[in-house]
Parts: structure tokens; sequence; C-alpha cells
């Protein structure tokens, strides 16, 4: 079991709980989901319960008094196993026990349908003529059905028990009540034959039905699994990126240890070919390195002393010293795991209706199979009695709600796995979901449309101040020495590039949204923007004609003033991303508005915007008021995704439908938004939205097949085409039915992994 303390977050609120989650043995269908949910949920101190049928995990949200011993009694009571505490399994425990289950599956399939066979042969019409003498005899058929019944059906028994003790249903149930009812029949018919003559009906057993329809559902359930398995191959993928052993310099020796020996601080030695250990930064040595394992970027970037390096990705030319500085479950492959694992055990809000709707679907058809019987047996003519039992059966066994169970949990995990090969993490179901209906991206321009990396390009000093350029960058620097944004640090290093000593500052102040104050010797220096000087009532007029054509080519201009008088102008531009362009346009071409906001002024704001495309653009918003400008835009009755870096932009991304968060190396703005795009990659967000799309119609094609399913062969087997065609759905065929949905609804699940994006 996993624990976290972790916020249960979607677009609306945050709540501080604990998340626990664990394997659950024993699902086979939507009703087992909600009864599991339903069992989980009136545990005291159990804020939220999730269980998602695709993956065989709950997640729980909860107090920490609940206990896993109080969560596995939950599960217990209503017929499963929660494989908690000490029973907590490690991936290769996990994988080995899928392993066993699958071959013992086999086994069993082989089993029921080698034993199913010569019973069919010694009872079907038209076989019977050809099947030797002892086949035909019903006591033989008995012991040939007998193992089949108890022991290949034993996994129907062990889980309807249990759940009729408390007044719950499942699939297992329609399986077991459908199979012992035809196998009692069969067993009276061969030891009493005389008690079936005397109520006039020919004594026929139906060993035959019994043991194909366990077979089958054995082998649907077979293939099922195996078709499952492909859905988590983004998990498997990841975890295989992982390097096993780190080369570490201890004690002035390189020495090969394990991965999971490696600690915060060692000295790693990394030669060309391979793979980074852990997350760290560069300490000696330069080299090359392919990143697309994790961001799926294809370019090797060039790392050199003092760069962060990512875990797992490879080493493609030098050989270099890097210090680890995230190990275990702290390193960015480790956290991409988490995150798609999370995604994938989620649940999308179409998904609730699925599994609420199966909720009461067992029940409703228990009942209509004993209407069946009940019609069958008053209105039946001949053998009206079989024929009652018969369509009965096949009620139980057709009606299977399998299919509705997988029908959005499997296309959830192949999307979100897909995602996450293209460096797009998805938080949850419901953002995968509601990314579909995207209408509005709203782009921050800082770090997100443009590098975020400025540089200054012009130093302009006013006519009447008398001072030098360096002067003016060497007053400019040291006030910015102390600040954190963007535009301070490329102050601050065109000071360092050319070797400018900085003046002490006291009284520092940052003011969001206008700039910085502060004190050098006794002068009074401010740097900031025209709201500041307009606030401070400082005259901008000797340099506003070099503000205005700075400004309108697209540099951002910081005004420095000392003791209330403007002496020049700094300028610095962010250079936009590669991708900018290519990724709004994409994103128009689905009909998408494209909206940037920034703090910048209008003149700036428009010439980034006109580089990449974008026409509508909100200048001059501070960051508190961003989110309050994504509200406004809702309140238009549009869908919007707010695209931004994940920290000073977290109350936007917040407030938005989808918040779409840019990773950075191994800073990754996980809790920031609801999609990290950790590929840095703007076209990611048209790709996001378009994964969206198909991974939606997918979930759609599988609801309608497995709700349509359910809706046209339910009359079929009860028997409402008897009377027009003659035609009757056998147990059999209902079992085989059942089976092929399931299987159908996982196969085109799988289809997402080979979507185009």
């Amino acid at each position: 079991m996993r624990y976290e303390h972790v916020p249960w977050k979607n677009n609306r609120e945050v709540n501080m709980a604990q998340t626990k989650t664990f394997s659950i043995q024993g699902m086979h269908c939507a009703s087992c989901v909600r009864i599991l949910e339903k069992s989980l949920g009136k545990v005291p101190g159990v804020e939220r319960a999730s269980v998602n049928l695709a993956t065989g995990k709950a997640t729980v949200v909860c107090g920490g008094q609940v206990t896993d011993e109080k969560l596995a009694s939950a599960v217990a009571n209503v017929g499963y196993k929660a494989m908690v505490g000490h029973q907590e399994q490690t991936l290769d425990e996990e994988k080995e026990q899928k392993t066993r289950e699958l071959k013992d599956l086999r086994t069993k399939v082989l089993v029921s349908l080698g034993l199913a066979a010569p019973i069919v042969w010694g009872s079907f019409p038209g076989l019977i003529q050809t099947s030797p003498s002892f086949l035909q005899d019903f006591i033989v058929q008995f012991l040939l059905a007998l193992p089949v019944q108890f022991w290949a059906g034993l996994t129907f028994y062990r889980a309807t028990i249990p759940a009729l003790r408390h007044r719950t249903a499942n699939m297992d149930t329609l399986v077991a009540l459908g199979t012992s009812v035809a196998f009692i029949y069969s067993t009276v018919v061969t030891f009493f034959p005389q008690m079936v003559s005397q109520a006039g009906i020919e004594p026929m057993p139906y060993f035959d039905v019994t043991a194909v329809i366990i077979g089958l559902i054995l082998l649907g359930r077979y293939f099922e699994a195996k078709a499952k398995a492909g859905t988590s191959e983004a998990i498997k993928k990841l975890i295989g990126l992982q390097a096993k052993t780190a080369r570490v310099v201890r004690a002035g020796k390189e020495i090969d240890i394990s991965i999971d020996q490696v600690q915060i601080g060692d000295i790693i030695r990394v030669r060309p070919g391979e793979k980074i250990p852990v997350d760290g930064v560069i300490t000696e040595g330069e080299s090359s390195i392919d990143e697309s394992m994790v961001t799926g970027e294809s370019i090797p970037v060039d790392k050199t002393r003092g760069d962060k390096v990512i875990g797992a990705t490879m080493n493609k030319s030098g050989s270099f010293l890097y210090k680890a500085e995230k190990v275990g479950q702290e390193t960015l492959l480790a956290q991409i795991i988490k995150l798609v694992e999370e995604a994938q055990g989620s649940k999308a809000p179409i998904q609730r209706l699925a599994d609420l709707i199966s909720s009461y679907f067992v029940p409703v058809v228990i009942m209509l199979a004993i209407a069946t019987f009940v019609s069958w047996y008053v209105f039946g003519q001949q053998s009206a009695f079989l024929f009652a039992m018969l369509n009965s059966i096949a009620v139980l066994i057709i009606a299977c709600p399998c299919a509705m169970g997988l029908a959005t949990p499997t296309a959830i995990m192949v999307g979100t796995g897909r995602g996450a090969e293209h460096g797009i993490l998805i938080k949850d179901a419901e953002s995968l979901e509601i990314a579909n209906k995207i209408n509005v991206v709203i782009f921050d321009k800082t770090g997100t449309l443009t590098n975020g990396k400025p540089i200054v390009t012009d130093i302009v000093t006013s006519d009447k101040a008398k001072v030098t350029k360096e002067k003016l960058l060497q007053l400019a620097a040291s006030l910015e020495k102390g600040s954190e944004h963007s535009l301070a640090e490329a102050i601050v290093k065109k000071a360092d590039e050319q070797g400018v000593a900085l003046y002490k500052v006291t009284g520092f102040k940052a003011i969001p949204g206008h700039g910085v104050e502060g004190m050098v010797g006794k002068q009074k220096v401010f740097l900031g923007n025209r709201k500041m000087m307009e606030k401070e009532k400082i005259d901008i007029e000797p340099t506003r004609s070099h503000l205005v054509g700075l400004e309108s080519a697209g540099k951002t201009v910081m005004m420095l003033a000392v003791d209330g008088k403007l002496i020049g102008l700094v300028a610095v531009a962010d250079t936009v991303k590669d991708t900018a362009k290519d990724g709004v346009l994409a994103l128009q071409k689905m009909g998408i508005e494209t909206v940037m906001i920034t703090g910048d002024n209008a003149r700036t704001a428009k010439a980034i915007a006109g580089q990449v495309g974008i026409k509508r653009v909100l200048a001059e918003v501070l960051p508190q008021d961003k989110e309050a400008e994504v509200r406004k835009i809702q309140a238009e009755g549009k869908k919007v995704a707010m695209v931004g870096d994940g920290i000073n932009d977290a109350p936007a991304l917040a407030a938005s439908d989808v918040g779409i968060a840019m990773g950075s190396g191994t800073d990754v703005a996980i809790e920031a938004g609801n999609i990290t795009l950790i590929n840095r990659d703007l076209r990611s967000v048209a790709r996001a939205v378009d994964l969206s799309k198909k991974t939606m119609g997918i979930i759609r094609q599988n609801l309608f097949w497995a709700f349509g399913y359910n809706i046209i062969l339910i009359p079929v087997a009860m028997g409402v085409l008897y009377p027009l065609t003659g035609w009757l759905l056998s147990p059999a065929l209902a079992s085989f039915a059942m089976a092929a949905s399931s299987i159908s609804v996982v196969a085109n699940s799988l289809r997402l992994k080979n979507a185009r994006l």
C-alpha cells in the first residue's frame, strides 16, 4: 500500500488528507466496483473511496484514524481481498502474482473446456449419435461436470457467498446462480429420474450447459486479463527506464553500487552510453544527453557544469561527474511513475454513471431472470419448466456488466500512458475528460510562450541625467541583486559579464507587478515599470521616445529613477520558444481560441503575441489578478485551459477548468496543474486536447456497445423473439457473447496505443 499526505485536488477544492492506495483481488465487473466503494465509504473516517476495475486498485482518502485492518475488513465483508499492511506487494511480486493467476486461469480453462467437450459430444443433438455409449451415460457426464462446477467454478462461489451474506450481488452471483440451478436440476435428473418423469418432463440433464458456461466465462476472463496487461505497458516502460546501478566516488575510489543505495550528496561518474542513475547537478565535465525517454524531446541537450541532469536519461558523448540531489521516490522518473499510476487509477465523471447503473443492474437482472422463469413456466406449453429454466439461466449469464465496468478505465489507462510517452503527464481522469471540451487556452507569457531566460539588450541613459551606461547598470544590478525575478537575473548577469562591482543596498523592497526599490548610500533608487513611475510621480517624458521604440520591439523596459528623477532605461528581451508559434497554430486549427496573459505593458505584450499568432492579449495583469481574468472568460460560458509555469500562476491554474503546468528539468510542478508538460513543448497542449478527444471517443464507443449489448441481448435471452422466429438464446451462446463483449471493449481501448498525436 502507498501512503501519502497529499492534497486531494480538483479544480474547485483542495483538502489535506491521507491517501491510501492498495490492490484488491477478486473484482470482475462494474457492480464489484460499486459494492466495494460503498463498503469502504462506510468505514468511519473515510472521506472518499474510488475503486478502479482496470488497475484492480482502490484509492481511499481518509483521516489518520483509519487503519489497514478496518479497510481490509470492509473489503473482506463483501467478498474480496485487500492487499494491505504486511500483504503489500512490490512491483516484482505483483507481476509474479499476476503471472501465477494467469497460469492458474489458463489451467482451469483447459480443464473446463477439456471436460466440457466429451459432455457435449455425449449429449448434444446431432453429435450424440456419433459418440461412444459411455459418454451418453448421465453418471459419466455428472462425474465429468463435477470438477468443472466445484473446482474451476469455485471462484464464483467464493465471491457470491459473502456477497449474499451482506445482501449484495455481482457478476459472480449471476454465474453462480445460473450454473448452480442447471447443475442441481441435472443431478436430480441423473439420480432421481422418476421425480422428473412424474412431472411429465423427459429426464434430460444439462451438464453440458454448466460446463460450457463456466469454461467460456473463464476463457473470456483469461483473454481479458491478457488484454488488460497491455493497457499498463506505459508503467512497465517507465519502470524499465531506471538504471540498475550507479558508479559513485567514495574515499577517492569509484565503485558500482545498487541504485537504491545511492544517497543525496553522492558524487556519481557517468560514462558515454550509460544511463544517468538519479537526478542531480553536474560538478565536472560536459556532455550531450538524450532526455527523450522522459521528456519526449528527441534532440539531445548539451549539458555542462552547473546544469541539472535527470535520472534514467542517456549520456550520449562525454564523461562527467555530478552530485546526486534527488534519489528514490523523489526523482523525476519516480514522480512521473507515481503520477501515471494515480491517473490510471482515477475515475472520470462519465465512469461514475456506468458504475451507478451497474450497481442497480445486477438486482434488476435477477428479478428479470425470475420473471422469465415464471412467464415461461406459466405460459409455456410443452416442456415449459425446461424452457423456463434455460431461458432464466441465459438471462443471468448474458447480463454480466463486465463490459460496462471496463469501458472507461481501460481507455483511461491507455490514454494516460500514451500521454506519458509524449511527455504529457495527466494527473487524473477527470482532467483528461474535461480537456476534450476546452475552447479557450490562456497562455502565460514569461517562461511559457517565451524561454523565461531574458537578456539585457539595451541600456539607455537620460540626456538630462548625465550618467554613464556603466553607472546605470551598476545601480540597476545592485538593486536587483535581492530580487528573484527572471528580469532581475538578466540584469545581474549582465553586470557580472562586464565585471561591474555592485553597491550595498539597504531597505530593499519588491513590489509585485511594479518593480523594486531600495537605498544605495543616501540615494532612494527605484527600478520598475510605468506603474511604479506613476505611483512615485516620476516624470518619464525625457525618455518616452526610447521607451515607446523599445516596447514596440517587444522588449520589457525597466525605468531607473534616483531621488525622484528618471536617469535611464534598461531593456530586457525574452526570446519566444521555438515551438510557441506552431503550438498556437495547432490549437487555432482545432477551433480553440488562444489568449495571452502577462504583467507586461500592452505594447510589449502585443509584440510577443504577434510573433506567435495570438490576437487576444490581456496585458498589465498582476499575478494575483490572473485568476480573476480566467473566471471572466469562464463567465462567457467557455471551458478554459490555463498554461503557466506552475508557480506564480498557481491560482490561475487552479481556477481554470484544466490547468496545464510547464515542467522544467527536475522541478516538475505536478501539484500546480492538472496536466504537466515535462517536455516544455507548446505543441503538446494541442496534443493533450487531441488525446482527450480520442480517449473520450473510445470511451463513448465502449459504453455504447457495452450498454447496447445488454439492452439488445437481455430481451433476446428472455425469449421475446421466440413467438415470431422460434429462436432462443442458449446459455452456452450467452456465455460466449458475454466474454466476447468484455474482450472487445479492452481491444478497442488498446487502439489508443497507436493513436497519432
